[in-house]
């Protein structure tokens, strides 16, 4: 049986928030509230709610003291407070004139709120509903000694963190740590629900991209909550869309072609009936990412793609794990390693020739503003980050996460990163690091060709890190192509990386370190790690994650390794290599017997029982 405990507690979890106190102040349970006087007085004042109350009216409280679920004070704003009434069930939660306090929550907050603003800037959540699916949400503002409230549309249906409540009254950015739970289910709810519209899978990204850049204007981030009809909403983000992309140097026609997929969308009749303010109308995606994914992307201290793994979790539920779309989301931890193996800092120049939604860009930018000065900062958003890709939904996708973290110029390429003329340009770029995962399986190219072509644009000297299938470290595929690489490029480094890495993408990886413009040469070793175990494991409905906190010492052994050139038994080798031999460590390495256990004896064993059972190599006797 649902009880309100279970709205106050799913309202305390989705504050990321305790009783009592917190980082940003504190949090008092049921009116009270200690030796805060002021709203001691106030909440007395108030009394308990009566039934049957105007909003007007202040003659009608009832008996003894307010006792409102939550109030929640901050210690860098003393006059402005949280004031929280929860409700079990959507059924009572609210009145169309908001006049009976004691039994729906809307009418109830707001009551404590009239008492409230007599001393307090007052936020005002009414949350009724058990379920975070299903839970309804209200909130308003109401202005110290102010006789009108209003109300704060965009935070309709969705639990704000308290200070992400204070940044939006105040108009600020908000701000929020990364949450793969809220990615997943946001992704998911808006996906069910452009499936229900008979939204084309090509449009779906272009749609959630082209809302977020929109969001990037400051006006329509104003004003979209207040517009009044489903063709105004769709016109004004075609406008803030042109605004924020006027101002890169992406060409008109690509701006044409985003705009035009909203031109298509405002004429879905099935879009267009649903109203303003109700769950899945227009306005209700732009809340959804303006109040929940673009925080994420906006955190300071985060190298991570929040967007890219939103689009990847939106995208699985379209077609499978992505992979038929030619998407295979780059591992967070994996990008994190690769940009450490390039040695990325404030003076690199990088370039991602198959970038996806901006992965590797993403952390890169990450890295090179750590040690950076405001001025060197902004050079590195104007000129240090460079893109090519090749699909409409994920360049738009690439452009709209670069475009967010504020990069000046938006370097990101649409077309083929083969073209002569995008080769010529980046080429007169000075990059000095390239850091690729490039598709898989392409009838056209092979991923080594990828790997030759970002290593021909880098400068002499430069570094190129790769992430690309066992196949290309075998030697018995791409022998051509393997030539021309060691006539004029140093394979630096090979890492044989877990076999799950892609999870639940079956595709084994190595990642491989190029010194681009220098011949290799054969006589000079190659360092090669065997780099299975990244103490990642999996978990139901999470995939791989580093649930044991493993992966921090774990990385910094395998780069002190790598730096070091260090070997050791199990893990690493040096290998005097040519362009028709293995570039694996599995080859040269020796083993460490101490670390076998029966464990491995009889996961071998099983391994070779399976294959021989799938080779009909086994008959009953």
């Amino acid at each position: 049986m649902a009880i309100e405990q279970f709205t106050e507690s799913l309202t305390l979890k989705e504050m990321n928030c305790s009783i009592g106190e917190n980082p940003f102040g504190f949090v008092f349970p049921q009116g009270d509230v200690g030796a805060v006087d002021k709203i001691e007085n106030l909440l007395k004042k108030a009394g308990g709610k009566p039934k049957d109350c105007p909003l007007a009216d202040f003659s009608l409280d009832g008996n003894g003291k307010a006792k409102p679920e939550y109030i929640i004070t901050f210690n860098d704003d003393t006059s402005t407070i949280i004031v929280v009434e929860c409700k079990k069930s959507v059924k009572y939660h609210a009145t169309e004139n908001y006049d009976h306090p004691k039994d729906f929550a809307v009418d109830g907050v707001l009551y404590y709120a009239k008492y409230l603003k007599a001393e307090y800037n007052v936020i005002a959540v009414a949350i009724s509903g058990t379920k975070k699916e299903a839970v309804k949400v209200s909130t308003f503002y109401w202005v110290k000694d102010q006789t009108d409230f209003q109300e704060l549309k965009k935070a309709r249906d969705i639990i704000l963190e308290p200070q992400n409540y204070l940044e939006l009254v105040k108009g600020n950015k908000l701000k929020k740590n990364y949450s793969l739970d809220e990615i997943r289910e946001t992704a998911i709810a808006m996906h069910d629900a452009l499936r229900e519209i008979k939204v084309t899978e090509a449009h779906k990204p272009i749609f959630i991209a082209g809302i977020l850049i929109a969001l990037n204007d400051e006006d329509f981030c104003k004003s979209y909550s207040s517009l009044t009809s489903y063709k105004l909403v769709m016109q004004n983000i075609q406008t803030a869309i042109e605004n924020v992309l006027a101002e890169s140097d992406i060409k008109n026609s690509r701006i044409s072609y985003i705009k035009s997929v909203f031109k298509t969308l405002q004429e879905n009749t099935k879009f267009s009936e649903i109203p303003l303010g109700h769950k899945k109308a227009i306005t209700w995606y732009i809340e959804q990412l303006e109040m929940k994914i673009k925080p994420m992307m906006n955190y300071a201290d985060s190298t991570l793609d929040a967007l890219g793994v939103f689009y990847h979790e939106f995208i699985k539920y379209s077609g499978g794990d992505g992979s038929g779309l030619g998407i295979v989301l780059t591992p967070q931890h994996l990008t994190e390693f690769m940009c450490d193996l390039a040695g990325v800092n404030k003076n690199s120049r990088v370039v991602d020739i198959c970038c996806g939604s901006a992965s590797f860009l993403v952390t890169a930018m990450s890295r090179m503003f750590k040690d950076a000065n405001p001025q060197e900062i902004e050079r590195i958003r104007k000129d240090g980050l460079y893109g090519v890709e090749f699909d409409d939904g994920l360049y738009t996708l690439a452009i709209a996460n670069m475009i967010i973290r504020k990069d000046g110029k938006s370097n990101i390429y649409k077309g083929d990163c083969f073209n002569a003329e995008i080769t010529a340009a980046l080429k007169e770029k000075h990059i000095n690091i390239g850091l690729i995962n490039p598709p898989y399986s392409q009838n056209d190219k092979e991923e080594l060709e990828f790997t030759e072509h970002v290593l021909d644009i880098l400068v002499p000297g430069g570094t190129g890190v790769v992430v690309v299938p066992m196949s290309c470290a075998i030697g018995t595929k791409f022998k051509a192509t393997r030539e021309r690489l060691f006539k004029k490029h140093t394979l630096k480094a090979v890492f044989s990386m877990p076999d799950d890495i892609f999870y639940p993408v079956g595709t084994t990886v190595c990642v491989m370190v190029w010194e681009a413009h220098t011949p290799h040469d054969s006589t000079q070793e190659t360092f090669f790690g065997y780099y299975k175990d990244d103490g990642f494991v999996k978990r139901k409905q999470l995939g791989r994650i580093d649930a044991l906190g493993k992966w921090q010492e774990i990385k910094n052994q395998w780069l002190k390794l790598y730096r070091n050139r260090d070997i050791v038994d199990g893990l690493s080798a040096r290998k005097c290599v040519t362009w028709q031999d293995e570039w694996l460590c599995e080859a040269y390495m020796e083993t460490d017997y101490s670390k076998l256990t029966e464990d491995d004896f009889q996961q071998t064993i099983n391994n070779y029982l399976a294959y021989l059972v799938k080779a009909g190599n086994v008959y009953e006797s």
